[in-house]
């Protein structure tokens, strides 16, 4: 809570009635009030609060209401780019389209999406919720808007939650009560009364606490032991963001202390920084460069560019005036206000100066606060029931014990930002028919549009449900099914995070209850992470490796692909049976043993030890070392035909090598290597010039591809509005207009079959 911004603009009598303060009420030299240490640093005295009256006194204080103003222009702004962007609005046919067999993992079962045309309303409505809340037009109608479409979108879809798009809606609702249209707004130009009012001070209280609780929980929950330990978010040490720190250190520094320790320090520190005048500069520097580099580090819409627009909001209220007071005198007309004195506001609790005189003495002017209304109580009831809330919130998983898994909780609300990187080895997906007992796999993620669902258990119960649902569809009676789902999460062993044998279908769950299908954490095992890194260091560049921990009776089943040739299996920890499903043999293995498995069979490791087993595949993927041993060969020869150095002549084949530079020149190839091989060339030639682009080329491109993502959100949109008003079109018309919406950029049309999955890789990120 900070105090410091409070200007006593006007008097108010003992009834509430607003006054016009006037040269006389005081005289003209009067000494200014000598503020305490406490005052002078937090920016109220300890007197408020000492007593209800004074608490509320203090949280109704008259606040300057430039800074709010401006965060509010550019909160609505960023969730007017945000709609069309993450939201989903530019690809909102694929996600809800009518008819289509998928599988939704809704907050409450009852909820379900709209149809399609009536989805484009929500989000047109949420879009002109957020436009109007950026300039300020019908405000509290705007909030409204905005807040209960996002709220609908947001519980609608558990798959796409995180922890900003929670911020959002959570600003969002705070908006709403706040008066957040005093300043710079259309409602002020319509309304003189309201145009440059006050605000009161619990305004800036809720959303400075919002953000040192965003900061200081993120930072608590980096408290703990893989990222203290420096294995949440390793992968990041080897982005180009941090090479100019790999100057003086080596990769494993950067990612201990500057990925890893920088992050705990910076959430930690950063609420109270941003607090304090000394510290504020500095706060603004360290914060803005952690913004601006996780913008370029991780997909998150309009995160980085929000807190951004939240730094602010710590410093004085009546920044905005000084800063656009700077400007030329003819911008004026259409730059917020810079007139110093904001107008009273009935939100806010005045001090009446009063001061009694006789003939003989003069006493100097007492500060009294006026009458206290109900809506003054009411706004501080709310302040601190909301901060209490939020605070709380975040350690309630002891509640909604259902929804913890590994990690405690709904993702979103916790605030445990980047703390758990995750990867998945296997996932297996058995049906099995109640009638006839045959038994049959699904395509993992079949009728879903996420992979969300792998790690947490309501979703599997939600994913199982539906999928019970379609499956009769295709002959499948009273289906039963199961999920054995391997995951590792911050490079511990691959394991199972869901019990295999349980049918998902008819288990038990409920939200307040611990799931009892869900299999431990081995966390027994982390202090073998430091092995791995032994282990993998000790490994060729061809050579991969898979650590795997399992259950004592539990046993996997796995198929070794032929490209995966030389793959061995050895024990770590434990005892287990190997058998080579074709060749009906079994193997007994101990620590420190090792077998090979055959390429292209089926193999099963079964757990025969009390305690849990740790091994490890170790496997050479034969086809792509071939291949990148021609593709050095191919290079090899391309660079001594293009310096001359090479006698022999080209074979027909391998003539292409020499036009290579020319466009199209793969299209005639008849040799598939070779064709992979230019094709990747080409493609690498993208990519370093993409990588040496300019400034300007950098910036055409990003606005480019972001006009045609906005374009088909609003043309689609178009679309639509057409068919709720006069109904659909006939279908050839509607695949021109759908045709015309999709259109791409020439050089993305051109490119669009030319990706990276030319490439030959393995494994799931």
């Amino acid at each position: 809570m900070e105090a410091r911004d409070a200007t006593p603009g006007a008097l108010v009598n003992s009834t509430g009635e607003e006054q016009t303060a006037t040269k006389d009420a005081a005289p003209k030299k009067e000494t200014p009030q000598t503020k305490s240490k406490m005052e002078k640093v937090f920016g109220f005295r300890k007197e408020d609060l000492t007593s209800w009256h004074s608490l509320v006194t203090l949280l109704n204080r008259p606040t300057d209401p430039a800074s709010l103003g401006i965060f509010r222009c550019l909160f609505g702004l960023l969730m007017v780019i945000d709609i069309t962007q993450e939201r989903g609005l530019s690809h909102l046919d694929f996600k809800y389209l009518d008819g289509a067999p998928v599988c939704r993992f809704p907050l409450f079962n009852v909820l379900q999406p709209l149809p399609l045309d009536w989805m484009y309303l929500v989000y047109v409505v949420m879009f002109f919720g957020a436009l109007g809340i950026m300039l300020g037009c019908f405000y509290r109608l705007s909030c409204l808007m905005f807040i209960s479409t996002y709220w609908y979108i947001f519980f609608l879809d558990k798959t796409t939650w995180n922890n900003h798009s929670y911020l959002y809606g959570l600003i969002g609702f705070q908006l709403t009560v706040m008066d957040g249209n005093r300043y710079w707004s259309i409602d002020g130009l319509r309304r003189p009364s309201i145009r440059n009012a006050h605000v009161p001070l619990w305004n800036y209280t809720l959303l400075r606490t919002q953000i040192f609780i965003v900061y200081f929980i993120a930072g608590i929950k980096k408290l703990d032991a893989d990222w203290v330990e420096g294995y949440s978010m390793s992968y990041l040490a080897h982005h180009w963001l941090f090479d100019p720190f790999k100057v003086i250190l080596p990769v494993e520094l950067v990612n201990l202390l500057v990925v890893h320790g920088g992050g705990l320090v910076l959430d930690l520190t950063a609420g109270y920084l941003l607090f304090f005048d000394a510290t504020r500069p500095y706060a603004f520097f360290f914060v803005s460069y952690f913004h601006c580099m996780n913008s370029q580090l991780f997909s998150i819409g309009m995160f980085s560019y929000t807190m951004l627009a939240t730094s602010p909001l710590f410093c004085y209220a009546d920044w905005p005036r000084k800063f656009f007071a700077c400007f030329p005198e003819f911008l004026r007309a259409v730059l917020p206000l810079t007139s110093p004195e904001p107008q009273p506001s009935t939100s806010c609790v005045y001090n009446e100066i009063q001061s009694t005189s006789t003939e003989r003495q003069v006493t100097p002017p007492v500060a009294k606060a006026s009458k206290l209304r109900l809506k003054h109580k009411l706004g501080a009831i709310f302040t601190i029931l909301y901060i209490i809330e939020q605070f709380f919130l975040p350690y309630s998983h002891f509640i909604t014990q259902g929804y913890n898994n590994w990690t405690n909780g709904l993702y979103g609300y916790s605030w445990d930002m980047m703390v758990h990187s995750r990867s998945h080895q296997h996932v297996k997906i058995t049906y099995k028919d109640g009638k006839t007992g045959e038994i049959g796999y699904l395509n993992p993620g079949v009728f879903t549009q996420s992979r969300r669902w792998k790690d947490h258990g309501d979703m599997l119960k939600q994913y199982a449900t539906c999928l019970n649902q379609f499956l009769p569809r295709y002959n499948i009676s009273d289906p039963e099914i199961y999920f054995d789902i391997w995951v590792s999460i911050n490079e511990r062993f691959q394991q199972r995070i869901f019990d295999p044998r349980v049918d998902v279908v008819k288990a038990d769950w409920s939200p307040f209850r611990p799931n009892t299908w869900l299999m431990p954490l081995l966390v027994d095992l982390s202090p073998w992470r430091t092995k791995f890194q032994e282990i993998e260091g000790s490994l060729d560049n061809q050579t991969e490796i898979v650590f795997i921990a399992d259950f004592p009776g539990l046993h996997l089943e796995n198929f070794v692909s032929q490209d995966l040739g030389n793959t061995s299996i050895s024990v770590l920890q434990g005892k287990v049976n190997v058998e080579i499903v074709e060749e009906k043999k079994n193997f007994t293995l101990q620590p420190g043993e090792q077998i090979k498995v055959p390429a292209g069979a089926y193999h099963k490791v079964y757990t025969v030890s009390e305690d849990p087993s740790c091994y490890m595949y170790i496997y050479v993927n034969t086809t792509e070392a071939a291949l990148q041993e021609n593709f050095t060969k191919l290079f090899e020869l391309q660079e001594r035909v293009r310096n001359g150095t090479e006698t022999e002549p080209l074979p027909p084949e391998l003539q292409p090598l020499i036009t290579a530079d020319d466009e199209g020149s793969e299209l005639n190839v008849t040799d598939p290597i070779v064709q992979l091989f230019l094709k990747r060339q080409r493609r690498m030639k993208e990519v370093k010039k993409r990588r040496e682009a300019g400034a300007l080329e950098r910036l055409e491109r990003f606005a480019v591809k972001k006009y045609y993502t906005i374009r088909r959100g609003f043309l689609m949109t178009a679309i639509a509005m057409r068919n709720l008003v006069v109904g659909l079109p006939s279908l050839e018309q509607l695949t021109r207009e759908v045709a015309f919406a999709n259109m791409k950029e020439p050089q993305a049309e051109a490119n669009q079959d030319e990706r990276l999955k030319d490439e030959v890789g393995h494994g799931e990120l």
